[in-house]
């Protein structure tokens, strides 16, 4: 029996009998009305266990987005931490002038006008609703953008200068502010680091479990007050982390792990709140189980379990363990049982 099925047992029933007689441990029980529960046959699911902490999700490996500004000039108003901006949004103001929130991948890298085309301007035809212009700046875009400047109070002159927008992939959250209300906007520096509006849940996995964790799988949030939020594991961080603390060094390092929320509005305003989660990692259909607790160890090595057959005999039958179902208790095995049979399991 490999050694982590041993640890398996212990951790859930508590004890393992070993080194003792089989028989000596269902002679000692004969005398006393037997505890039983079932052999069953369905589905069994092997989860992760973790304790999590619900805050706002960032680029895929954990980091924030960076915005690097581009306006040259005098930073005259900067958001507060924990403030939302929407594409389309005022991120902060160079010299009075609203530096706007766009939606895209490719950074802002030149001026924009009519005539241009690229990447950049297809996302920026995005921003506008004018899709149908493709990647072209034409004169629909030109209007559109106008239409935009009035809106922000800005200059109208149906162009975008590098300095006038900044794009990030989506909406955002204010992580940290970096410059400074009335310092000097240099461009090419970072003013703020920014994450996703959207709440999501960071687990640090120990790398061994990284192996039975992968990106897709579902995953159950509890939440404070034992609200329940669906999930499921969307990135991994790429390097391990040392934990902080005085304890640091015994505790080793972890794998940031990073878990979307179906319905992330249930967790509204939980920033950082503690979290329990339950990875369910693989499954097994049709599995032959019984309650882990029914258990018992075999002189020599081995499992089994006391089947209490017609009459109220009972019989110690050998058992191959398979998939451990943590969360239901259960655990698959192979021998001469079959679903319906009761099996002793420990008083309580």
């Amino acid at each position: 029996m490999p050694a982590a099925a041993v640890l398996a047992v212990a951790a859930i029933t508590g004890y393992v009998v070993a080194g003792t007689s089989a028989d000596q441990t269902t002679s000692s029980a004969r005398d006393r009305p037997a505890i039983t529960g079932k052999v069953e046959k369905g589905r069994l699911s092997a989860m992760v266990s973790q304790d999590g902490t619900l805050t706002y999700r960032a680029r895929p490996d954990g980091s924030p987005y960076a915005v690097i500004n581009q306006a040259p000039g005098v930073y005259t108003q900067l958001p507060e931490n924990g403030h939302k901006v929407g594409c389309g949004g005022v991120l902060y103001r160079v010299d009075d002038k609203a530096v706007v929130l766009l939606c895209g991948t490719v950074p802002a890298y030149r001026d924009l006008h009519t005539g241009d085309a690229g990447q950049d301007v297809r996302q920026l035809n995005r921003n506008l609703h004018v899709r149908a212009a493709g990647d072209a700046f034409t004169t629909m875009t030109e209007k559109a953008l106008e239409t935009l400047q009035r809106r922000m109070g800005v200059r109208v002159n149906g162009s975008l200068a590098l300095g006038d927008a900044v794009f990030l992939p989506e909406p955002v959250r204010i992580a940290k502010v970096t410059g400074a209300l009335g310092g000097a906007a240099r461009p090419g520096a970072p003013v703020l680091n920014a994450t996703s509006d959207k709440l999501h849940v960071q687990v640090n996995l120990d790398p061994s479990q990284q192996g039975e964790v992968k990106k897709g799988d579902r995953a159950q949030i509890t939440l404070p007050g034992n609200t329940p939020v669906a999930g499921s594991v969307e990135a991994f961080g790429r390097v391990a982390q040392a934990p902080d603390g005085p304890d640091s060094k015994a505790a080793g390092a972890t794998i940031p792990t990073y878990i979307s929320l179906d319905h992330p509005a249930k967790a509204r305003g939980l920033d950082q709140a503690p979290v329990g989660v339950d990875i369910t990692t693989k499954g097994v259909d049709n599995a032959l189980s019984v309650p882990v607790t029914a258990l018992v160890g075999k002189s020599g090595g081995g499992f089994a379990v006391e089947v209490v057959r017609a009459g109220g005999r009972r019989e110690l039958v050998a058992v191959t363990l398979g998939l451990f179902d943590t969360g239901g208790g259960r655990v698959q095995v192979e021998g001469d049982l079959r679903a319906g049979d009761s099996v002793t399991v420990p008083s309580l």
